[in-house]
């Protein structure tokens, strides 16, 4: 008998050229009984998938297997996590930052002199002038600067 035309698919399907229809063809042609002794190497990989027909399951009790083998004896539960417990980091930056600027603060009011005690009536002011070079005097331009000079238009 000519087995040329599975000789064929065989070389399509090395080379990955074959059709799912092409592939099923081989499968059934290596599934019988009488596969010529050429083609006997190839029977293997073609009825591989109808030989295991038995589905390999995992049993109830593999998980509890695995973890007694791992040395957990039972896998970690979720946890709710409250609305408090999320803010909290965000409460111990509040409360760091707050320490920061009364230290600040602190620290400023102590680098400040002493200040004499207000005399009643003075509300604060020295009646005082402060003697000093004026800035009026000091001005050394001799033209108003909010006088607009006329700028003559060509025509």
């Amino acid at each position: 008998m000519d087995y040329k035309y599975i000789e064929q698919l065989l070389e399509r399907y090395w080379l990955c050229e074959t059709s799912l229809e092409e592939e099923q063809i081989l499968r059934t042609f290596f599934s019988q009984e009488n596969v010529p002794v050429s083609l006997l190497p190839y029977k293997d990989l073609f009825t591989y998938e109808q030989t295991d027909v038995e589905e390999t399951q995992l049993g109830d009790d593999f998980d509890r297997r695995m973890l007694e083998m791992v040395g957990e004896a039972a896998p970690v539960k979720a946890r709710t996590i409250s609305l408090a417990q999320r803010l909290k980091p965000l409460f111990k930056a509040a409360a760091i930052v707050a320490i920061i600027l009364t230290l600040g603060n602190a620290m400023q009011v102590a680098m400040q002199p002493a200040e004499a005690p207000d005399i009643a009536g003075t509300n604060g002011y020295d009646e005082v002038t402060q003697e000093g070079v004026s800035v009026a005097i000091a001005d050394t331009m001799r033209q108003d600067s909010m006088k607009i000079t006329e700028v003559p238009i060509i025509k």
